[in-house]
């Protein structure tokens, strides 16, 4: 969502400019994948966070810009809505302790921009959904004035060509109809980067789809929006509806979601995962680079591949491929389905557990795959989004004979330590390992995550009090815990 374009309008000329040079990029992406030695290198691991911005009462701050620019910090970037900011946190490779630093970088971006924040009476909340939105605060009103963010809902309304409707079960069932993609905006969270490899791509892919339930669903922190309860990550079908272009005929083909979980298990490595976004989705930001893909590689340099990355920016994936062209080019798989909050070291002990379970699977997820269809694999993700620790998965054995449904629990606890033995075999220290996962086994054995607090706090305080005041009452509690870094597994209800 990060790349700025200059225009709002795009006319057919423009779109068959951007296809042909999506096509070049595509041709210039194998030809580097073709490469010796390409992409080779350490290990990183990055991460980008969204949050809130909100007032002394709790409710939506519609200040980012202005908070951006007396911020002053260049890894902060502007959202979807003008109450939400996301910090770009730096890499760092295995052998720095990548996850102890990633906290530490959390923790003093979130210092300094709570102290910008004050300034204009404004906090800042990591958290998956804001529990005090109300529906006023979405609308043509709450865009964050940006070219990109302009075209992209001009985009998606004129392909919808009606309004966008949302449609969410649990114990309080929500069903509204909006007019534009703002509600998008209502889901913040915390994305994780991986750098990988080219030639481990397409295993290491396949196990972050595999275990991404396992961390959703220990990690969630999204239990509803407007009061309603909902699914335990209500971001999972929310981000998915509110941006749904598509007019579903269960009696026909469809074109697939632009949010989804794939399309299959990735069989050769990153560069069919590229391809696919290009076959199957229709451009909506088609703004072509000024140098071509072939010229930069004519120059020595590793292409910028520009129309390639500000088309995947607009198909959002769950888990996707990303290319950059640092370090003379490289892949990385971002892991997309992580709630902001409820703390920094919540958040990075479920990247620690997401990328652990990855590469420990890694070395067999060949002969896993044969014992689980994709569809199951994306059948476990939503109902981890919406039963959390209470969902039961379809998991795969190495010896299985046909199907069973498992308590999602009882695969946590045995994916444990074939987590911690994931992240020694990328050389991550002891203590490190421990403490997050560690972080991870408290949370599993009190059977509390975020979205488990949240639910438990507010039906609490509504024996009190009215719902909107123990909404607010919820968020100033959330507040303060999150403040001081204390792992959610600790919070009282």
């Amino acid at each position: 969502m990060g790349i700025d374009i200059n225009q709002i309008e795009f006319s057919a000329q423009d779109v068959d400019a951007f296809s042909a040079s999506l096509e070049e990029n595509l041709n210039a992406l194998y030809q580097l994948l073709e490469r010796p030695g390409f992409g080779q290198g350490r290990g990183s691991i990055g991460a980008e966070l969204e949050m809130y911005l909100v007032d002394d009462r709790g409710l939506p701050l519609y200040a980012n810009q202005e908070i951006l620019q007396e911020s002053g910090d260049p890894s902060l970037t502007l959202e979807l809505n003008r109450y939400n900011l996301e910090f770009n946190l730096p890499p760092f490779s295995l052998d720095q302790s990548p996850f102890e630093s990633t906290e530490q970088a959390i923790l003093e971006r979130l210092d300094r921009l709570g102290k910008v924040a004050a300034r204009r009476g404004g906090r800042v909340v990591p958290i998956g959904i804001l529990p005090t939105l109300r529906d006023t605060d979405f609308g043509a009103h709450c865009v964050t004035d940006r070219r990109r963010y302009h075209a992209l809902v001009r985009q998606l309304i004129k392909r919808r060509g009606d309004n966008f409707s949302i449609d969410i079960d649990g114990a309080e069932p929500l069903k509204m109809v909006m007019k534009d993609i703002t509600l998008e905006g209502a889901n913040t969270s915390f994305q994780v980067h991986y750098r990988v490899a080219p030639d481990a791509f397409a295993d290491t892919f396949n196990a972050v789809q595999l275990v991404t339930p396992l961390a959703l669903a220990l990690g969630a922190n999204s239990p509803g929006i407007f009061g309603h309860s909902l699914w335990d990550e209500t971001r999972i079908p929310l981000f998915k509806q509110s941006i749904d272009t598509r007019h579903v005929d269960p009696y026909s083909w469809n074109e697939p979601a632009r949010v989804n979980f794939g399309q299959g298990w990735a069989r050769r490595g990153a560069e069919e995962l590229f391809r696919e976004v290009v076959r199957i989705y229709p451009p909506l930001l088609p703004l072509c680079n000024r140098s071509t893909a072939a010229e930069e590689m004519a120059s020595g340099k590793a292409p910028s591949l520009a129309e390639l990355r500000l088309h995947q920016s607009t198909v959002w994936l769950w888990n996707r491929p990303i290319y950059d062209d640092a370090d003379n080019g490289h892949l990385r798989i971002e892991m997309r389905a992580l709630p902001a909050g409820p703390t920094p070291v919540d958040m990075v002990a479920n990247a620690a557990f997401l990328i652990g379970a990855a590469e420990g699977l890694r070395p067999v997820i060949e002969q896993l795959l044969p014992a689980i269809p994709f569809r199951n694999a994306e059948y476990n993700f939503y109902r981890a989004a919406q039963y959390g620790l209470d969902a039961r998965l379809v998991w795969p054995e190495m010896h299985q004979a046909g199907y069973r449904e498992q308590p999602i629990v009882d695969i946590i606890l045995r994916m444990l330590p074939v987590a911690r033995a994931g992240l020694e075999s990328i050389g991550i220290g002891h203590s490190e390992i421990e403490h997050y996962l560690g972080i991870m086994e408290e949370r599993l054995h009190k059977r509390q995550s975020g979205a488990v607090w949240q639910r438990q706090k507010l039906a609490k305080l509504r024996q009190q009090m009215p719902t909107r005041e123990a909404l607010h009452a919820l968020l100033e509690d959330f507040i303060e815990h999150s403040g001081k870094n204390v792992p959610v597994a600790r919070w009282s209800v």
